[in-house]
């Protein structure tokens, strides 16, 4: 500020008068033209814009988290209904395990008891087998004794006639 109070300053030669001179008559052209109310419109505008920007994304973001809260409360929901189908799927196998064990205790059952039958039907069939193996032994062993002590005899049609039945009494 010092500088207007110098020697000079306000001379025509003083290149800081002329500069000033410059700037006021700019200034001056300025307001004349209606720069700064130009200038002033731009800057509105650009600030109306910015709002605007500022306001869609305000309403762009509340539309986010609402669709973000419906997202979650949808997941909860098909984690609620995926825990109810796991119950209910372990529900089910406990019971298919319970009914498979039934059928397999009743399948068990009946192999062991047609395998009992099987068994002593071998058995009955064995016994009958050995008891016909034995009389018909029997029989033989009986009649070759029988033949050797009569060997010397004559034969006797009541003796052939006993030794012949043996064989089918003793089965």
């Amino acid at each position: 500020m010092n500088m207007f109070f110098e020697e000079g300053f306000f001379s025509l030669s003083s290149a800081e008068l002329w500069v000033g001179v410059g700037l006021v008559l700019f200034l001056a052209l300025c307001l004349f033209t209606g720069a700064f109310k130009l200038l002033g419109g731009a800057l509105d505008a650009k600030a109306a814009r910015i709002q605007s920007e500022l306001d869609e994304a305000a309403r762009l973001r509340a539309e986010a988290e609402a669709l973000l809260a419906q997202i979650r409360a949808e997941k909860a929901e098909a984690e609620a209904q995926a825990a109810e189908m796991l119950k209910a799927a372990e529900a089910d196998a406990r019971v298919i395990e319970a009914e498979a064990k039934v059928k397999l205790e009743e399948t068990l059952a009946r192999r062991q008891a047609l395998a009992e039958r099987r068994i002593a039907q071998a058995e009955v069939q064995a016994s009958a087998e050995v008891k016909a193996a034995a009389a018909d032994l029997a029989a033989r062993a009986a009649e070759q004794i029988l033949a050797a002590r009569l060997a010397g005899q004559k034969t006797d049609p009541l003796l052939d006639a006993a030794i012949a039945q043996i064989g089918s009494r003793l089965n």
